[in-house]
């Protein structure tokens, strides 16, 4: 299981990457490997505005539905459009092509929760006990 040092992670196996227009968002190597191969991606509209902790995005697999939650506040830049003809790019490639949205984050202090890839790798090992 891959988890980048350069990146910041949520509890909810979200991880994000500082990047121009703000933050780019996906799930984590180890998300994707638990719900197994996804089918379909339904991800926000640009423009749409997103609140810490609500559920943004949805991602179907072979095994299940799972909601996307949001890292932080803030807007939607940027949204992978490439993922609606090829959902299977999230567990191919979870944290290069298979990013999901960009989101402007409007209250930049909400970074500081968000957990490092030890903090997230040592998360994982509880949570997979």
């Amino acid at each position: 299981m891959s988890i980048p040092a350069d990146l910041q992670y949520t509890e909810e196996h979200e991880w994000t990457q500082s990047v121009n227009a703000g933050l780019n968002v996906g799930i984590t190597d180890y998300a994707q490997q638990e719900l197994g191969d996804v089918v379909f991606v339904e991800l926000p509209e640009v423009g749409a505005t997103v609140t810490k902790g609500d559920s943004f995005a949805t991602v179907e697999s072979v095994k299940a539905v799972s909601e996307i939650y949001a890292p932080v506040d803030g807007e939607i830049v940027a949204v992978n459009d490439a993922l609606a003809d090829a959902p299977e790019t999230i567990n191919q490639e979870p944290y290069g092509a298979g990013w999901m949205v960009t989101i402007a984050p409007s209250d930049s202090s909400q970074l500081e929760s968000l957990m490092s890839a030890e903090a997230y790798t040592a998360f994982v090992a509880e949570v997979s006990k």
